[in-house]
């Protein structure tokens, strides 16, 4: 059980207002990036929010992945975007491809700011 999980928090998101509005758009340009890097998605689902008052409501977005998950969380009315990409390593090493996912994911929301995270999960040898 070894692989990479990244994570970045976005800011003051510049895109469109449609992608952190729609989630459909949202999930097509995950399912988009995710075939772009040469990993494989199994599975979608897009979730999204009601208004319950005057700002937009944003969404969740999944991708399954052979290689584990992409999801990503709109909050239109912060113009702000959580991401997270994890990929397990146990039969080759795809930390590249979950990088050039998460950098394709956060040049579609063009952030003013951003948080990014790295974690290394696991490890090849099984603790005793």
């Amino acid at each position: 059980m070894q692989g990479l999980h990244l994570t970045a928090d976005l800011y003051s998101c510049r895109c469109d207002p449609a992608w952190l509005l729609d989630s459909e758009q949202g999930l097509g340009a995950c399912v988009v990036a995710v075939r772009s890097v040469g990993l494989q998605a199994v599975a979608q689902l897009a979730h999204a929010f009601a208004a319950l008052g005057a700002p937009p409501a944003g969404y969740t977005a999944t991708v399954l992945l052979a290689e584990s998950h992409v999801c990503l969380h709109t909050w239109p009315e912060q113009r702000a975007v959580t991401l997270d990409v994890y990929v397990c390593n146990f039969s080759a090493d795809h930390s590249a491809k979950a990088n050039a996912l998460m950098d394709s994911l956060l040049t579609l929301f063009m952030p003013v700011q951003v948080t990014r995270q790295a974690l290394q999960r696991g490890s090849f040898a099984v603790p005793a």
